[in-house]
């Protein structure tokens, strides 16, 4: 039966953990744009090798499961003396593995800017730098912003495999708590909801954001 003064008492610990939750995501999504802008370029490069190694390290990192990534990590690399918290491990795991995906998200949006917005960079003399920063990603960048949101939500669900490093975030904070009390219903329910409303909130900034860049 459910128990509402057994929620309320869980309720603080579940938002706390909530709040690893948040910090992973936001911090593996910030370096997943990074990355993914990176491997875009190197994927672009006129450089075969650099070509080749960023097609290759993309097409490996997409092809292996993110939970034996993130054990390489946290397990693997102690063993040649590296070793990371759960927390930053978490984030590097997420980050690289959703850059290669957001690599191919930008190369589509790059692939689909006018030819002409090319030519007129050289016509007007710009630098390479100014050309990309200037016209090309601004164009480049807009039309792929809903896919973008999409993959950020991806990942804000995806964080509940990260307890399998011993990061304590919503849903092992929910697992200890049941463990503890034999009372599984109330904290799983809470973390869905909660999984739930943050997945809405942020779908509708998304959409916000899209709407004013269309406009501008």
């Amino acid at each position: 039966m459910w128990s509402w003064s057994f929620t309320w008492s869980i309720l603080p610990a579940i938002l706390q953990a909530i709040q690893t939750t948040i910090a992973a995501t936001v911090a593996g999504f910030l370096l997943a744009l990074i990355g993914g802008l990176l491997l875009a370029f190197g994927r672009r490069a006129k450089n075969r090798a650099l070509s080749w190694s960023a097609a290759g390290f993309i097409e490996f990192v997409r092809s292996t499961p993110l939970l034996v990534q993130l054990y390489f990590l946290f397990y693997g690399l102690p063993a040649v003396g590296i070793s990371l918290s759960p927390f930053t491990s978490g984030v590097l795991g997420l980050g690289v593995h959703y850059s290669c995906y957001l690599s191919e998200v930008y190369r589509s949006g790059i692939d689909a800017v006018p030819r002409g917005q090319w030519e007129a960079a050289r016509a007007l003399n710009f630098s390479r730098g100014q050309t990309w920063l200037r016209i090309i990603l601004p164009q480049a960048i807009r039309p792929v912003v809903p896919v973008l949101g999409n993959y950020l939500i991806v990942m804000f669900k995806e964080t509940p495999i990260l307890s399998a490093i011993t990061l304590v975030e919503m849903l092992a904070a929910a697992k200890i708590i049941g463990a503890e009390s034999f009372r599984y219903l109330e904290a799983f329910t809470l973390v869905g909801l909660l999984f739930l409303l943050l997945s809405y909130v942020s779908s509708v900034f998304i959409k916000k954001l899209e709407l004013t860049w269309n406009k501008q």
